[in-house]
């Protein structure tokens, strides 16, 4: 067990539970320093940058001490240009989701079911403004008007966020995490994705170009198989991904990706699935796969 993870609740036999992931303990920032660095930092264009808020801090003349003082920058830092109070949670390599249902109601999951997480945020204020920040940083607008947003973000995070009264407990937010280890058809079959016959099909249906629909519910594992798949493709096809939202990262030398996009502030500039098909047929595809999130049922095809 790790130094950061704590027993989880007992099975029905009394057995200890897989251990929750525990971030590592770190100082609550302060609010009035929180707004003196935003104020600070926003005054001046540019990205926020880890050396600027700790000019920031070390600006604000609080007496904090060596620790403090990283303790501080740290935790600004994830407020201002990260996931705030959820960021240590993307510290664990293993942690594929996290879900948001509240104040106080933290979810993760790390590939064994959803774990509640030990972290929380101060209320539905600071949930709210954190999901607003996400959106607006994927050019999206996420208000009354817009009260269910889907985006990317750079880092490989993707992000769901619902607003009130659409949802009656308050913001939502729903995050996936773009992890970029590709496994292998042996990894995945001795973690249980399949048996020794079903490996043999898949891979013989690669071999032999077959056309194949992946499908199956949200988080079963559909782009980790066929990313997986298409690494087996000959490394002289040509393989053209279109998608609701970036996720494939195939282990391919020759993979051009493209993604859907929606509408931008004013509602223009929409580019959806069906557009991208018929743009993809002039770029002479060996493989053609589509991925539509927004459909889970029809999760991933490949179209040879």
């Amino acid at each position: 067990m790790s130094a950061h993870s704590a027993p989880g609740p007992p099975d029905a036999a009394g057995r200890p539970g897989a251990p929750l992931y525990r971030p590592p303990a770190r100082a609550s920032v302060d609010a009035r320093l929180l707004e003196s660095v935003r104020e600070s930092v926003m005054s001046d264009a540019g990205p926020v940058t880890p050396s600027r808020v700790a000019a920031a801090v070390q600006a604000s003349g609080r007496l904090l001490g060596t620790a403090g003082a990283l303790a501080a920058v740290e935790g600004i830092s994830a407020e201002l240009n990260g996931l705030g109070p959820l960021q240590a949670l993307v510290r664990d390599p293993s942690v594929t989701d996290i879900f948001v249902n509240g104040p106080g109601a933290v979810w993760l999951d790390r590939g064994d079911g959803l774990e509640r997480a030990p972290v929380a945020f101060s209320g539905e204020q600071q949930v709210r403004a954190l999901a607003a920040r996400l959106v607006a940083a994927g050019g999206r607008r996420l208000d009354d008007g817009s009260p269910c947003i889907d985006i990317r973000l750079d880092g490989g995070f993707r992000v769901h966020a619902v607003l009130p009264p659409i949802s009656t407990a308050g913001t939502l937010l729903s995050i996936r995490i773009r992890r970029e280890r590709v496994f292998s058809m042996d990894e995945l079959r001795r973690n249980g994705m399949f048996g020794v016959r079903v490996q043999a099909v898949l891979e013989r249906m690669l071999e032999r170009r077959l056309s194949f629909l992946i499908s199956g519910a949200t988080g079963s594992g559909k782009t980790t198989l066929l990313a997986t798949l298409l690494g087996l493709c000959a490394p002289g096809e040509r393989l053209v991904l279109i998608e609701d939202a970036a996720e494939l990262n195939p282990v391919h030398p020759h993979v051009v990706s493209l993604e859907a996009r929606h509408g931008n502030l004013e509602g223009g500039g929409v580019v959806d699935l069906g557009e991208l098909v018929r743009q993809s047929l002039r770029m002479r595809p060996d493989r053609l796969v589509v991925g539509s999130a927004g459909v889970p049922k029809y999760g991933n095809c490949s179209l040879p």
